[in-house]
């Protein structure tokens, strides 16, 4: 558990991630060099988490890879022409802050005694988002909403037989989030919370030809109830709370179908995957001791426990990577993605302004030597402009884009 939270506690100032939602594919050097088209042809220690029935077909002893990635958000914009009365007639107009991170990452394969078995373990960052907002207008509902998740997933392979790999794992999840909202002075909310939760991931890999490779993962549905400690404060009725708090976010399940082929020097791989965010219907923020909901605290309750319908829907994002081996030491790798959003019109927030996006990315891995190699890759997601009510005023969401660099580190031995 210590490791878990040094390992979160590195996401500080965790960005507004660039996947739609706040889901994070991308979790090595491969993965972000392909644009997480990195399932079928997964073939180093990051197989581990991308898909760990391909960790059945590999020769090698034990396999290392370490990551590092840095990733900075743009300083997103709402730009609205209309005024909000009860704020001196300011106009609705809110730029969130630029945000900056390192993420690490860290998978291992490790070989078994048991014929045709082998384990793998990963530490990643599956998820998290933070949005801060520069004006009392979007502070109302986010000054900052920020969620920090780290994932220990250990994994098994088994090979049935030269065909065909199954895989799964265990997911332990370790959450931290933070709740801050204020509305001029006297009217905040102050919550920050933390949790452990548990879920699983299922691989499966079939080769019918030397050069086609089919797979399918599925990693599942974890409800995420950070429970912490909250202060909220209503100056207008007189009314406040300090104690025991609480807040369910899904991290939601993903289905993964791929299919590659190697031409040779040049491997080229498809994935769909679909991912089930409409388990996103609601945020509702739980206390110790139920908010008084009569009379002039009923504001009070408004303002920070009636419960905010989310409505998410199910997305759908395509892949395509690229892998071309130049020589014998030097890979480049290309990828592409389009990637649905699955924030509704009706029920857009400052807490997650998300819109479509378009993903591009390139690396490279250099051999060292028959052990070891190096990497970098670069990626640059750029979400569509979207037209959104948010708290009752319509404006343009814009400017929104996100650049991730990673270098990366593999050792086999």
């Amino acid at each position: 558990m210590r490791l878990q939270k040094l390992f979160a506690l590195s996401l500080a100032a965790a960005t507004s991630i660039y996947a739609a939602g706040y889901k994070i594919p991308e979790q090595s050097l491969k993965g972000t060099a392909l644009a997480a088209a990195y399932v079928a042809n997964a073939h180093g220690a990051d197989a581990s988490y991308y898909n760990p029935a391909n960790m059945a077909f590999f020769s090698k002893g034990n396999q290392l890879d370490f990551g590092l990635s840095y990733i900075q958000a743009s300083a997103i914009d709402f730009d609205s022409s209309e005024t909000v009365s009860t704020l001196s007639n300011a106009p609705a107009q809110s730029k969130a802050e630029k945000e900056t991170v390192f993420i690490p990452t860290l998978h291992y394969i490790i070989p078994s005694s048991f014929e045709n078995t082998t384990f793998g373990i990963s530490m990643v960052a599956p998820a998290g988002l933070s949005k801060r907002w520069n004006n009392t207008f979007a502070k109302k509902s986010a000054e900052e909403f920020t969620l920090k998740i780290v994932e220990l997933n250990p994994t098994i392979a088994y090979k049935i037989n030269e065909k065909l790999a199954i895989g799964g794992g265990l997911r332990l999840l370790y959450s931290e989030g933070i709740v801050k909202s204020s509305v001029g002075t006297g009217i905040s909310r102050d919550l920050e919370a933390d949790a452990v939760d548990f879920g699983y991931n299922l691989a499966l890999t079939y080769r019918p030809t030397k050069e086609a490779t089919l797979a399918a993962t599925y990693r599942s549905y974890v409800d995420i109830t950070v429970k912490g400690d909250g202060k909220l404060n209503y100056t207008p009725t007189a009314s406040s709370y300090s104690g025991g708090a609480s807040v369910t976010f899904p991290l939601p399940a993903a289905l993964n179908l791929a299919a590659s082929y190697d031409f040779g020097d040049l491997t080229a791989e498809l994935v769909y995957e679909r991912t089930y965010w409409s388990t996103y219907d609601t945020l509702d923020f739980n206390y110790d001791k139920t908010l008084n909901t009569t009379g002039g605290a009923s504001s009070f309750y408004a303002a920070f426990d009636a419960p905010r319908e989310k409505n998410w829907k199910d997305t759908n994002t395509y892949r395509l990577g690229l892998t071309y081996q130049a020589n014998k030491d030097l890979t480049i790798m290309g990828g592409f993605a389009i990637d649905e959003t699955p924030v509704p019109d009706d029920t857009i927030g400052f807490e997650l302004p998300d819109s479509d996006a378009k993903i591009y990315s390139m690396g490279f891995e250099y051999k060292l030597n028959e052990n070891s190699s190096i990497g970098a890759a670069y990626l640059v997601s750029i979400k569509d402009d979207r037209n959104a009510e948010i708290d009752g005023q319509n404006g343009t969401i814009t400017n929104s884009k996100v650049s991730l660099l990673t270098i990366g580190y593999s050792y086999s031995f």
